[in-house]
């Protein structure tokens, strides 16, 4: 279990800064602690996302995290509730955010 920091997950969610969503995404993912995890092996980035479920929860399919415990609030930024990363470059960048004592 880890705390974020605004200094973390602003490194973590470079990319979105200044976006409409940004603000409350980081006010979301400041709400509590955070299940951080990194899993190895074949195709575990496939197999997580195919787990995880399709971004929007209202379209995830049943029996995926997002299709069974996700909902669209209506908020400014849906609470997707996991992230998955989409490639090893982006699984390296991540883990050396969270994890830095691994030196990803």
């Amino acid at each position: 279990m880890r705390e974020a920091t605004p200094e973390l997950l602003a490194e973590h969610y470079a990319e979105h800064e200044g976006k409409p969503f940004y603000e409350p995404l980081v006010e979301f993912m400041l709400s509590g602690p955070v299940a951080a995890m990194v899993l190895e092996g074949e195709r575990c980035i496939e197999g997580f996302r195919s787990l995880a479920g399709a971004t929007d929860p209202t379209v995830a399919a049943p029996g995926t995290i997002r299709g069974d415990l996700g909902r669209d609030w209506g908020l400014k930024v849906q609470q997707n509730l996991v992230h998955g990363s989409d490639a090893p470059e982006s699984a390296a960048r991540e883990i050396g955010i969270w994890f830095p004592d691994l030196g990803a």
